[in-house]
């Protein structure tokens, strides 16, 4: 009944989840529905919560749902019953194997989505990612690539990149964006991509687009008052993630200032992981401290010492390791000389630490604003 009220797309992306709300293309990076905010404990809900949302979005009188759709929600049959009109692939990168078992059945189960599209729906895949054509090989919806690298149906190119914002040319237009970094570049093409899927004008698209700030948690940064230290507080937490990340600030580094990273991995998660983010953390900074993520039911010190493995015998020296969280970070700032960079990867948007059972209050960046007031002091 829905599929004849709504248009429904589906984000694809393990970097995280952010759902956009599109109504007369003004976004808002909240779940909401229309003055309503709604509290997200799941990256897709169960099937009963979806169609009720639906629902909700329905009598709201919302043009578009643009809902991120996670492999465990494919496998489980969450979103079994809506009829989607286009689905979008990003990337897929080293994560949820602690419930896949393998990668290549994390790719079959991503996979399965597209091949379920019908032929009136719409595809779009990044050119750019080795398995962008794969996930789509079997659709018999209509395809389309976005790249920034290759010929494609949305192209884009990086003319510079900034902690003011990307200056990009889209499809030959000139356009300046306020967001960071190559990921985000790709980001704003895949959205670019769909929405013109969806009928819109180009012109209006960039000019929205143009328009955001990035979402809460990713690549946001502050910096302290005198010493200009740059503190990035980033959801980056798999592999893939942290070295993006990580290669973002390396490009908009001036100088020779110090990258010092604060890094976890979460418990009762996929834990092949965790020695390579203890890997990509030390090869990729000038100094790293690991700490506790969200230990949930596992000790943090057995979790720091998995990833400790991972650390080559060269780099040992680079790194140390604190499992209270806010100490970390309060010795990262004071490890940081003037204008270094500290990235605080792993919680992004997240306002709590779970430990065994009990979520406390935790807010990386508002940790981060207390420690350099007190800097100032």
């Amino acid at each position: 009944m829905l599929k004849d009220i709504l248009y429904k797309v589906s984000i694809r992306s393990v970097k995280g989840n952010t759902d956009i709300e599109i109504k007369d293309l003004q976004i808002d990076s909240r779940n909401q529905i229309g003055d309503e905010v709604i509290a997200a404990t799941h990256t897709t809900p169960d099937a009963i919560s979806i169609n009720s949302l639906l629902q909700k979005m329905a009598e709201a009188k919302c043009d578009y749902v643009f809902m991120e759709s996670s492999s465990h929600a494919i496998h489980q049959h969450r979103i079994a019953g809506l009829n989607f009109v286009g689905g979008l692939f990003s990337n897929i990168t080293h994560d949820h194997l602690d419930y896949h078992k393998t990668f290549d059945e994390y790719i079959k189960v991503k996979k399965a989505f597209f091949d379920a599209l019908p032929s009136s729906a719409f595809a779009i895949s990044n050119a750019d990612d080795k398995r962008g054509t794969v996930m789509l090989q079997n659709t018999a919806a209509k395809k389309y690539f976005y790249s920034l690298k290759t010929m494609a149906d949305f192209k884009g190119k990086i003319l510079d990149n900034s902690l003011v914002g990307l200056h990009m040319m889209v499809d030959d237009i000139e356009v300046y964006f306020r967001m960071i970094g190559e990921f985000n570049a790709y980001n704003l093409l895949a959205v670019y991509g769909a929405a013109i899927c969806l009928g819109e004008e180009k012109n209006n698209v960039l000019q929205v687009l143009s328009s955001l700030n990035g979402a809460e948690g990713r690549f946001d940064y502050t910096v302290s008052e005198h010493d200009k230290i740059v503190g990035i507080v980033d959801y980056a937490h798999t592999p893939d993630a942290l070295l993006n990340v990580l290669a973002t600030i390396k490009k908009l580094r001036k100088g020779n200032e110090h990258i010092i990273t604060v890094v976890g991995c979460g418990g009762d998660r996929d834990t092949t992981k965790r020695p390579i983010m203890a890997e990509v953390a030390c090869e990729h900074s000038d100094k790293v401290i690991f700490t506790a993520d969200n230990p949930r039911s596992e000790d943090a010190g057995e979790i720091i010492r998995e990833m400790e493995a991972g650390v080559k015998v060269i780099a040992r020296k680079k790194y140390i390791s604190i499992v209270d969280r806010k100490e970390a970070i309060k010795t990262a700032v004071s490890l940081a000389n003037k204008e270094d960079i500290i990235l605080i990867a792993g919680k992004g948007h997240e306002k709590y630490q779970e430990i065994k059972g009990v979520r406390s209050d935790f807010d990386d960046k508002k940790v981060l604003a207390e420690i350099f007031e007190l800097l100032e002091k």
